[in-house]
């Protein structure tokens, strides 16, 4: 019998495993046995994928700031036909095309015409993936010395881009410091918002919090869905203020306000009966985090319920989040995406407890997770 450490035999397990992963021959032998030949030209895939995958991103962007997909959803059209359009070269606009055609962007249609692929015609019903895409240049810039970012070297565009990121006072940013932000995240959070509502309806709601809501794009969507709940949203001054303009436009300003501040230095509004925190805590680290928490805390009474969505570190389906969002946001200069785990470690830490993971029919986008304060409420009225 062995007297290993379970960890120890496991360690020399791994190592040998490397070893055989690592050799030539055994790669060889792989490729050509019939048992594992599935397999190992899977492997084969996932490793150029990774080497290529920058080169993928690329095409994926030209097509977007080119504006294929929208040409193509006109019509099928032929390389000749595009070429104007894309005020591209004739062999160029072959090539982005064939490129884009291996990636079920577009696809070949009778009489050497392109259509949308699959996946072109996907994207094309998600405007905010394409705006997440023309913000990636950003991001892009700052990975082109990724060992250098890593280090802290330099700089980052997006940390730039962000205004009110590391500020002391971030609730003095002004509306053009927040608008370019602001709108992306808007872009996108339509998706997102769907994900969140189906998972769980406000309908047995009186009043909702909305905390760092934005531009009001998901308040909104859960004043459609909830016509009792009553709305609140606490976000910077100025992205308050385009809020305001968004719930006039949307005609629900009798139910629903907005309000400035800064969450770390400002009591939030009391009196709702549901805080949500939508796609917030990852662009925080930990200690900030933990004050985010808490102010949502104060905020409800005890019984109270947080609803906190947003991509989840090791969620089932969705593991390539945790690597995109580790990069993207050590590029910004704050924040960290999180397992479930962890995230219900913070809450328990501020003042939550029966927290629960609610199913999401797309967890690469978002999960959500359910907590109920306990405790005295330490809520503050807001003048």
């Amino acid at each position: 019998m062995s007297l290993l450490a379970p960890s120890l035999k496991a360690d020399t397990w791994l190592a040998w495993r490397d070893r055989l992963l690592a050799s030539p021959r055994f790669q060889r032998w792989a490729t050509a046995f019939l048992p594992t030949r599935f397999i190992a030209r899977r492997r084969a895939r996932e490793l150029f994928d990774l080497c290529a995958g920058f080169v993928y991103s690329q095409v994926l962007a030209a097509c977007v700031r080119l504006r294929l997909f929208e040409f193509l959803a006109e019509r099928p059209a032929t390389v000749a036909e595009l070429a104007p359009r894309l005020t591209l070269p004739l062999e160029a606009t072959e090539r982005l095309l064939e490129a884009a055609r291996a990636l079920r962007l577009v696809e070949r249609r009778e009489g050497g015409r392109y259509g949308l692929g699959v996946l072109g015609a996907a994207l094309l019903g998600n405007p905010g993936v394409a705006a997440m895409v023309e913000h990636h240049r950003l991001l892009y810039g700052d990975l082109r010395d990724p060992v250098a970012l890593l280090r802290g070297e330099r700089d980052t565009e997006l940390s730039r881009y962000w205004a009110y990121a590391r500020r002391a006072q971030p609730d003095a940013a002004d509306a053009a410091q927040v608008a370019d932000y602001t709108a992306l995240m808007s872009a996108s959070q339509p998706l997102v918002a769907g994900e969140v509502l189906d998972a769980y309806p406000l309908r047995r709601h009186r009043c909702l919090l909305d905390l760092g809501g934005g531009d009001g794009t998901f308040a909104v969507a859960a004043a459609a869905r909830a016509a009792q709940l009553r709305i609140v949203l606490f976000d910077l001054p100025a992205v308050a203020e385009r809020a305001r303009a968004r719930f006039a436009a949307a005609g629900i300003a009798d139910r629903a306000t907005a309000v400035g501040g800064d969450f770390c230095r400002d009591p939030l509004p009391c009196g709702a009966d549901v805080v949500s925190l939508v796609r917030i805590v990852h662009d925080h680290d930990d200690e900030a985090a933990l004050c985010l928490l808490r102010a949502a805390r104060a905020a409800l009474a005890p019984g109270g319920t947080l609803l906190l969505a947003e991509p989840m570190a090791e969620a089932p389906g969705a593991e390539p989040v945790a690597a995109y969002f580790h990069l993207y946001l050590w590029a910004l200069g704050q924040g960290r995406p999180r397992s479930a785990q962890r995230l219900a470690e913070l809450l328990q830490e501020a003042g939550f407890d029966d927290v629960r993971r609610l199913r999401t029919r797309a967890p690469l986008f978002a999960g959500v997770l359910l907590a109920t304060a306990t405790g005295a409420s330490r809520s503050v009225n807001y003048a």
